[in-house]
């Protein structure tokens, strides 16, 4: 079997905080296994300069990150995807675009930390918390087995990853 990159695209409705985040944080822990990418439904255009300051303080690499919608995804010209994985409630319930490939998708919701009011230290620190949000759940999900796990363990793991500390609503009881 050849060793092959997997394809991971972070979704939210902006697309200028927790997916960037998580896409630059994929990068940089795990760019020999992972390609990461991030978008959102309705993207804002912009990246949250807090979530650039965090990125930045991790030692990740900002360059080359934008705010850009999921339709560069969904076509026929774009990397197939093999997770998918929304990272806020908004997004989670949207009808999302057909991923080519049929990725595996799980819920990783984390509270949107460009809602928080205050001081900018304040929403520095909403961004520093949701940063250990997403670096905690993509450390459990890079340590996973991936290759050897069936679909239906993986599936249930990915969504148990999603009710980490700091998940914006308890994991939906399989029936």
């Amino acid at each position: 079997m050849t060793d092959r990159l997997f394809n991971v695209l972070f979704l939210c409705t902006g697309n200028s905080g927790r997916p960037i985040l998580a896409e630059a944080i994929l990068r940089k822990v795990s760019a020999v296994r992972f390609n990461a990418y991030s978008a959102g439904s309705h993207p804002k255009g912009v990246v949250n300069p807090f979530a650039l300051k965090e990125l930045e303080s991790l030692g990740c690499s900002t360059e080359g990150l934008r705010s850009k919608s999921w339709e560069e995804f969904s076509g026929p010209n774009a990397p197939v995807m093999d997770f998918v994985f929304t990272l806020c409630d908004d997004t989670a319930g949207e009808p999302c675009p057909v991923w080519p490939g049929q990725p595996m998708t799980a819920h990783w919701g984390i509270e949107d930390p460009a809602a928080v009011e205050g001081t900018a230290i304040q929403k520095q620190a909403a961004f520093v918390l949701a940063a250990r949000y997403v670096r905690n759940r993509i450390s459990v999900f890079i340590s996973l087995p991936i290759r050897s796990l069936d679909k239906l363990s993986l599936n249930a793991t990915l969504r148990e990853i999603g009710a980490l500390e700091g998940a914006t609503r308890p994991r939906p009881e399989v029936a």
